[in-house]
């Protein structure tokens, strides 16, 4: 005799709890299940004060907007002007964040270098070294000087136009970057001196220094393996960002590279990625403060990266004071991460179109994460570098739209009386007045 069928439970017992909702009760049994902390690629997946919180006001009477297309907004910026002879002379304000070979398969390394080109604005190697497609589809590459040290050469510094040391990363702030053995190929593991299909974890911090001091030494070392040319940015991830930037600037860079905690990442600790770092928006302020402090602001520029979308989000990062932006996340969106295709591929993994964050499994269905050569041919590059260069166009054109209608001439001309913030956790960290109100919390009464 077949089991009856239960009877429905009633819907007032259906209450879950806010300390123990479904999803942490799964994660908590797959914890107990497997013994080993979750990994995963992509960034925070939370809700945090961001962008969207802050409005631009527009001019009317008090100021006049540009009229359209037929006044000239313009959307240049230089890059490392402070000391080095041949700083990068950018056409738009929007670079590509570094992203490595490895974490990235050749085909879209090479695809956001020829968009980058395409677009007159630079790209970036991350960790593992520079391949040589990379640097022929780029004419701006900056060359990332990461804790692992993975494919670092003197040849290969002078080969790039511009320098970065990274301290930090906003997906990981006091963390080091994960790449899994199963995207450790062959070419992978020569470039980074590694054996092949080994789990690889990079240094949380560099070996050969631990304060500004020994930064200035790197840095000074850096300028004379390079003739003093090339621009030495340094990136920190969204933690202290005041002091950082402040002793960054202290240490002789020409650039600041401010990662917040919506950057993403190939491959960390979820708990990482969630809980560790401020938002964007919060280091931002704090960034520019402390340059302005020191009489530096826009003599060492700042590049402001993290969750930036849109042309709004770009402005918006313009107006409270950053030179310029970069993007990762979104800069994989547009070769197609996550585009609606390969439907079986996500299943497998476990997963659907528009909430992968698989990177690190090196099985990405649309064939930019991944090693696996079938995968890989999914993306070919000169396509993707078109989506990718349509992309940074709308981008720049959304910019100038706003731009324009504060009635600037230039996208740097945004400053921050353009903003208010929507919300009062908005207003507290970006610095501008609520909405209606000249009220900044924590520095002004109504």
């Amino acid at each position: 005799m077949s089991e009856a069928a239960p009877e429905p439970v009633p819907a007032a017992d259906l209450t879950y709890s806010e300390t123990f909702p479904p999803a942490v009760i799964r994660e908590i049994q797959r914890a107990a299940d497997q013994g080993i902390y979750s990994i995963r690629g992509s960034g925070a997946k939370r809700r945090v004060p961001c962008f969207d919180d802050l409005l631009f006001l527009g001019a009317s009477m008090s100021r006049y907007p540009l009229e359209g297309y037929r006044e000239r907004c313009g959307t240049d910026v230089w890059l490392g002007t402070r000391h080095a002879t041949k700083p990068l002379h950018l056409k738009i304000p929007i670079t590509i964040a570094g992203m490595s070979f490895g974490a990235l398969g050749a085909n879209a390394k090479r695809a956001l270098g020829l968009a980058a080109t395409a677009m007159g604005t630079s790209t970036t190697t991350g960790d593992g070294g520079m391949t040589d497609e990379e640097r022929a589809a780029s004419e701006l590459l900056v060359y990332q000087v990461l804790p692992s040290r993975y494919g670092l050469n003197p040849d290969d510094l002078r080969r790039a136009d511009a320098l970065e040391v990274v301290v930090g990363q906003g997906a990981k702030p006091g963390g080091g970057g994960m790449l899994l053995g199963l995207k450790i190929t062959e070419r992978v593991a020569k470039m980074r001196t590694l054996p092949e299909g080994i789990d690889q974890r990079s240094a949380c911090r560099h070996p050969d220094w631990t304060g500004p001091d020994d930064l200035a030494l790197k840095i000074l070392e850096l300028r004379e393996i390079t003739n003093w040319e090339k621009p030495i940015y340094v990136k920190i991830g969204g933690a202290r960002a005041y002091y950082d930037t402040a002793l960054a600037v202290k240490a002789g860079a020409d650039v600041v590279v401010l990662d917040g905690m919506q950057g993403g990442t190939a491959a960390t600790q979820d708990v990482f990625i969630e809980h560790v770092g401020l938002p964007t928006l919060a280091c931002l302020r704090q960034a520019v403060d402390a340059l302005q402090e020191l009489d530096a602001h826009r003599k060492v520029q700042l590049v402001i990266s993290g969750g930036i979308r849109s042309g709004a989000d770009v402005a918006k990062a313009l107006a409270m004071g950053a030179d310029a932006v970069s993007i990762g996340m979104a800069a994989l969106m547009a070769l197609n991460c996550n585009r609606p295709i390969h439907h079986a591929d996500y299943a497998r993994l476990g997963t659907a179109p528009g909430a992968c964050h698989h990177c690190h499994t090196g099985r990405c269905p649309v064939g930019i994460t991944t090693q696996d050569p079938l995968l890989e041919a999914r993306l070919e590059p000169e396509a993707a570098a078109r989506r990718v260069r349509n992309y940074l166009a709308v981008l720049t054109l959304e910019a100038q739209t706003l731009a324009r209608a504060n009635g600037k001439s230039h996208v740097h001309n945004l400053e921050r009386e353009d903003l208010v913030a929507l919300t009062v956790e908005a207003a507290a960290m970006a610095g501008l007045p609520l909405a209606g109100t000249s009220w900044v919390p924590g520095r002004t009464r109504e």
